[in-house]
């Protein structure tokens, strides 16, 4: 019989108790953050049918990178590669019984099948956190000024990121009316503008002229007025006619006003997927170590009415854990880890039932309290306790039975203390 691998499935990762607490971090952030909004948490199912993802997420991530399988009964269903069909799915089914705003948010693992690499995995864990019935600029800049709010609470400050803002409606609006595209020709540019981070200014001046064709005109230096501005008020005049433009700049002042100073403009920033609908942004860390995109959102009122309900507005943003991992990391802003029971006692040859009277007394006191049961030596208990990276050690041997040594590591002290001072003293 072969020996089988302790390697996890590849694109995946085992979480070690020092992992999950910085995990666990990340997600008690998360949730502070949200429900401090008003937020409230709801769970969805790990499988969902194809066809939820097929309508409107994209080819891309339903032909490419989604795990698809079809199950005893027949069924082809997919492991969700990404919650906000999901939540769409139920708020179409209790539209008439949710109250609106309906403030919902998740945590929860997802999977999708593309190369793992530093930030991306196969299975990743993710904040999903939406808010429906909302049509104007107000629900944006809530989701917005929460993502603001998630990074300074885990420790960032405003220059260690930006928010690079933009909007769907305004990007039709620089294809069609102010490039002249038409619409093969403005699909094809809003996808070269998707990528003009990744490739090389030559390559781009090049796809674009085979975009535009014989006819170039002055198209090459609008579009790099468009490149070159960061904020709205660097726009052309020309496209000062389109709503989406007032509407973005009455988000750029709301934003303002919430005291979100990390905020652009960014022309090429598109968002991928294809039910965004309004307001597009993505949150960008600015170390030179990790200068790459943290998470996204925007606004999608379209798709509730892909489940045969009136069409309702949302707008979400998913940061996913690892990203945010790496953001800390760079910054050394990772949590030391704790164990959960920051104390442990140490038994003394056979002081056992003595050993776990105490500890019975201290967690009804509501401390936490390990016992050594493994009945070895006394020099290998505490050097568990050590590498457990305990706060205290308490001491009970046989002859004890009113006070016990408690021995304070980082103070390196000892005492001898009733169970109740104890208690006292580390609660």
């Amino acid at each position: 019989m072969s020996t089988l691998s302790t390697q996890p499935y590849k694109g995946t990762r085992d979480y070690y108790p020092e992992d999950k607490f910085i995990q666990n971090h990340i997600f008690n952030v998360w949730r502070r953050v949200v429900e401090g909004y008003g937020y409230d948490e709801y769970g969805a199912p790990m499988l969902e049918p194809i066809d939820i993802y097929a309508a409107k997420s994209g080819q891309e991530l339903v032909n490419d990178q989604t795990y698809v399988f079809t199950d005893r009964g027949g069924r082809t269903v997919a492991i969700r590669p990404e919650m906000t069909p999901s939540i769409s799915r139920m708020v179409a089914g209790r539209r008439q019984e949710l109250s609106y705003p309906a403030r919902l948010y998740s945590i929860a693992n997802f999977m999708r099948y593309e190369r793992p690499q530093r930030g991306r995995e196969r299975e990743f864990w993710q904040l999903n956190v939406d808010i429906f019935g909302v049509d104007h600029v107000e629900a944006d800049a809530e989701i917005i000024t929460m993502a603001d709010d998630i990074l300074k609470q885990l420790g960032g400050k405003s220059d260690d990121y930006v928010i690079r803002i933009n909007n769907r409606q305004f990007i039709n609006y620089m294809m069609v009316q102010y490039l002249g595209l038409d619409d093969v020709q403005a699909q094809q540019m809003v996808k070269l503008f998707d990528r003009r981070g990744k490739i090389t200014q030559s390559d781009f001046e090049e796809q674009a002229g085979l975009i535009f064709g014989d006819e170039n005109g002055d198209r090459f230096q609008k579009i790099e007025q468009l490149l070159s501005a960061t904020t709205l008020d660097q726009l052309p005049d020309e496209l000062r006619g389109a709503d989406s433009l007032q509407q973005m700049e009455t988000l750029f002042t709301k934003l303002k006003i919430a005291g979100v100073e990390s905020v652009v403009f960014d022309a090429t920033l598109m968002r991928g997927l294809d039910y965004y609908t309004g307001t597009v942004f993505e949150v960008f860390d600015t170390h030179p170590e990790n200068n790459r995109s943290l998470f996204g959102g925007g606004r999608y009122d379209g798709l509730v009415s892909a489940f045969g309900a009136e069409p309702i507005s949302a707008v979400g943003m998913a940061p996913g854990s690892t990203m945010i991992e790496n953001f800390l990391a760079v910054r050394d802003l990772t949590p030391a880890y704790r164990p959960s029971a920051s104390t442990t006692i140490v038994v003394i040859d056979e002081a056992h039932d003595t050993a776990a009277a105490v500890a019975s007394s201290l967690r009804k006191a509501g401390v936490a309290v390990s016992v050594d049961i493994s009945r070895r030596k006394l020099d290998k208990q505490l050097k568990t306790a050590l590498k457990r990276a305990v706060s205290h050690i308490i001491f009970v041997g046989p002859e004890d039975t009113d006070t016990f040594m408690l021995k304070d590591l980082a103070a390196e002290t000892e005492e001898r203390l009733s169970v109740e001072q104890i208690a006292a003293r580390l609660a």
